[in-house]
């Protein structure tokens, strides 16, 4: 068979790689089984169940399933195995019959962990986030500034999403992506925190990064500052307080600026604003403030396989933040570029968060 040659290639090499672009037009199914698992409950089914779980217990444990479809989950299971979402194992050691339990990746699908990101499955595949990826080539053909226009005729900021079901959504799903950033941190990059008196969470939401980092460290002043809408209703308490205001315009003053997965959201000319003001908030302090930004640095040179999968999602990143908001991810060369504009002295970055890093910027 390897001597079979089509058009002078090799016929396996000819059917891996037609394969290899069939499993691109389909990996979409992927996301929308996920989803499909997500809207479901089926992780926290599996989870509650305690250990193995046939299909037939599995439906037997959804109750809005229609009967019809009972057939069918066993399909829906067999593509989320094959994704790594759930393993099979067998029922019990006199049992034949294989069921399905949680595989490590799991854990993030559960609705009640508090590293869940259920809710950012739910939100990132909403339609209204997935509508304009289907204007991907119409956009690169007009004037519009993100394919989230051309889909929907304003920009995602511009949309009122207070009160509804996907705002909550990215707020559970960014407040549980705080939780695991700020445990890395406090736990191995405490040294990040000395000598500061004061620090101020630039774009922090309702608080999760900035109440961790004010229980954590007692003696630090902690502001979370970010649109009016988000925060006016929220209270202060002790040593963390929250301040409404638009960032492209004043951040307020304090020895330390956090900019946890803001910049990603904006273009170069945004960033370059944003920053200028958190040089004028730390400058207006004593001396030794910084900007701390957490976000990714894209890499450009070549990996080794276990790195792969990292930089995978960088660039999948990198193409949502264009699709949706007109932002980017950046590769060193370019945060470099946007520091000097911005006139800070120097940065450094430290590599720790997977995909992200933190990156130290000096005035």
């Amino acid at each position: 068979m390897d001597r079979v040659h089509v058009n002078g290639q090799n016929v396996n090499e000819l059917l891996q790689d037609q394969a290899h672009v069939w499993n691109h037009i389909f990996n979409f199914i992927n996301s929308m089984s996920l989803k499909c698992a997500v809207d479901l409950g089926i992780p926290d089914i599996i989870h509650n169940h305690g250990k193995p779980m046939s299909v037939t217990e599995l439906v037997a444990a959804l109750p809005t399933l229609h009967p019809t479809k009972a057939c069918n989950m066993y399909r829906l299971m067999r593509i989320l195995v094959q994704s790594g979402f759930f393993a099979r194992q067998k029922l019990s050691d006199e049992s034949q019959e294989d069921g399905y339990v949680l595989t490590s990746a799991s854990r993030f699908l559960l609705k009640d962990d508090p590293l869940s990101l259920a809710p950012l499955v739910e939100f990132l595949l909403d339609p209204m986030l997935t509508k304009p990826w289907d204007f991907l080539s119409i956009w690169f053909q007009n004037n519009d500034r993100t394919p989230f226009n051309t889909a929907h005729g304003k920009e995602f900021w511009e949309h009122d999403f207070c009160g509804t079901k996907l705002i909550d959504l990215l707020n559970k799903g960014m407040a549980s992506d705080s939780k695991l950033v700020i445990s890395v941190l406090i736990d191995k990059c405490k040294g990040l925190f000395e000598g500061l008196n004061s620090l101020v969470d630039v774009g922090g939401n309702t608080g999760t990064v900035g109440k961790a980092i004010a229980d954590a460290f007692p003696h630090l002043d902690c502001t979370v500052f970010d649109r009016p809408q988000i925060v006016d209703d929220l209270q202060d308490t002790g040593n963390l307080k929250y301040v409404g205001g638009n960032m492209f315009e004043q951040v307020p003053a304090a020895d330390a600026v956090l900019l946890k997965w803001v910049l990603q959201d904006w273009n170069d000319d945004e960033c370059l604003k944003i920053l200028k003001q958190c040089k004028i908030a730390i400058s207006s302090g004593k001396e030794g403030g910084k900007v701390i930004i957490i976000d990714v640095v894209l890499k450009n040179e070549k990996v080794n396989d276990e790195a792969f999968d990292l930089i995978e999602t960088q660039l999948l990143y990198d193409m949502a933040a264009m699709v949706v908001v007109g932002g980017k991810e950046r590769e060193e060369e370019e945060w470099a570029k946007l520091f000097l504009s911005a006139g800070f002295s120097g940065y450094k970055i430290s590599p720790i968060l997977g995909m992200r890093s933190i990156i130290e910027v000096f005035p």
